[in-house]
């Protein structure tokens, strides 16, 4: 039996961000069963995510959220981003959370490129994460790498 990956995402976004990680995941995870679970906001994540470990046997969940400009979708991301460490405290899984904010970019060209490159960079790191350990990602400890803007590089 092969390693079972899940997805969640939400009808929120406006960017399918999970088409691009499930393709970094199944290049480099070689059987690797994708369960997707598709919800229709942040704060239904957290739920599909632990459903997702529980009852469907995945080893991880990456998710991807949404947030949009107002001060109520922020405090919603605060409630969501709550909720997916509670579910990784209670399942000892990783949850890589994935999250895109609609105002920090100034335009959808840049919104576009920031949610597919975020996307496919914590696909890398989950990928790594569950095929090499809980060291792969030492190497790059204060790196200054970035998910969704170039790296920035350390500063000693």
């Amino acid at each position: 039996m092969g390693i079972k990956i899940g997805v969640v995402d939400t009808t929120f976004a406006r960017v399918n961000m999970a088409k691009y990680a499930i393709e970094i995941i199944e290049q480099n995870i070689p059987g690797v069963e994708i369960i997707r679970y598709t919800v229709p906001g942040i704060k239904d994540i957290p739920v599909a995510a632990k459903k997702l470990i529980d009852e469907y046997g995945c080893e991880a969940v990456i998710t991807f959220g949404w947030v949009g400009p107002t001060h109520l979708d922020k405090l919603s991301y605060i409630a969501a981003s709550i909720g997916l460490i509670m579910v990784q405290i209670l399942t000892n899984k990783h949850i890589i959370d994935v999250t895109v904010h609609e105002d920090e970019a100034r335009t959808e060209e840049e919104l576009l490129s920031i949610a597919i490159d975020r996307a496919k960079k914590h696909a890398v790191n989950l990928v790594k994460l569950i095929t090499e350990g809980r060291e792969a990602l030492t190497p790059y400890a204060g790196k200054g790498l970035r998910q969704g803007r170039p790296d920035v590089g350390p500063i000693e």
